[in-house]
């Protein structure tokens, strides 16, 4: 019987194999071990460098504290912790100004600042109050940019800041409309020791007013250009804030860096431990399993 049409080979593709998932070999398990150490020295390492470089910090953030401290005494100056702020007595509009790092491996310095401005944002707008934002560090930028819009942004800073850097951070904050806020507020973290550091809220007094809330009222200017005084005054102020803060939020950042590395180091000695515990097993299970195939090609034979 003839068949009319044409009979078609279908070929199928092999299927590709899957390699079964099993255990590590004592080979793969031995280059973890060195990666791991390989790891554990730089991260040893990091940490006697960011030892050193927080003492250094310290150093210059005690030299900075007493030209930043006049300002704490002024009139309308407050600080809070961003856990416990209260903003009831903000005005209508605000400037934040927030100090982070540039570089990461630091703990929570920076996601600290970012989750409080949320939190304070959150407490504005429930109140009908506003917020503008200006940020020093690229960590905050990457950070803050996704839910706020940015007046400006300052990265890749001097290290060491100096005051003549922070001067220059000054006059880009400046630039932003003061007709736009009626406050500005320094955010940071507050250096306390080297194992804490506390981020902080800092409002600056605006030295504007007149009558009772009058600007340094107990002084007297000569010759009666008391206005172009207080703006110089200002400038300085704004500059000597944000120096100190900026001096806590470094020794901060290399204090949280240290304890971030020696808990780095601690759990890759950790991670070691295991995986050698696990090389010996696999190695003795290995020279077992040899012995075994010996002695039972040895009966064998016999």
């Amino acid at each position: 019987m003839a068949l009319n049409g044409t009979m078609r080979a279908v070929v199928r593709a092999p299927l590709a194999s899957v390699p079964a998932r099993g255990f590590a070999t004592e080979k793969q398990i031995a280059m973890r071990i060195v990666a791991t150490s390989n790891l554990q020295k730089i991260t040893s390492s990091m940490k006697m460098v960011s030892t050193a470089k927080m003492r250094g910090d310290k150093n210059r953030l005690d030299q900075a504290k007493p030209f930043s401290k006049w300002v704490d005494a002024l009139p309308g100056c407050s600080s809070q912790t961003i856990e416990d702020i209260d903003t009831s007595a903000f005005p209508a509009t605000n400037l934040f100004v927030c100090f982070t790092t540039d570089k990461g491996l630091c703990g929570g310095v920076n996601s600290y600042i970012a989750r409080g401005m949320k939190k304070i944002d959150a407490k504005l707008t429930e109140q009908g109050k506003t917020s503008k934002f200006v940020v020093y560090g690229e960590k905050g930028r990457s950070q803050l940019r996704r839910n706020f819009k940015l007046e400006s942004a300052c990265t890749d800073g001097l290290y060491p800041a100096t005051f003549t850097s922070m001067s220059g951070v000054t006059n880009e904050v400046l630039k932003v409309d003061p007709s736009e806020y009626e406050a500005m507020h320094v955010v940071y973290n507050e250096f306390k020791s080297a194992i804490a550091y506390i981020p902080t809220v800092k409002t600056i007094p605006t030295l504007s007013g007149a009558g009772m809330s009058e600007p340094l009222a107990e002084y007297e200017f000569e010759p009666g250009t008391k206005s172009e005084v207080l703006v110089d005054l200002k400038e300085y102020m704004i500059a000597s804030s944000m120096f100190s803060a900026v001096m806590d939020s470094a020794t901060s950042e290399q204090s949280a860096r240290m304890a971030a590395m020696e808990n780095a180091s601690k759990n890759a000695g950790e991670l070691i431990e295991a995986l050698t515990l696990q090389y010996n097993k696999a190695r003795q299970t290995r020279i077992t399993t040899e012995l075994i195939e010996i002695i039972s090609g040895a009966s064998a034979l016999e």
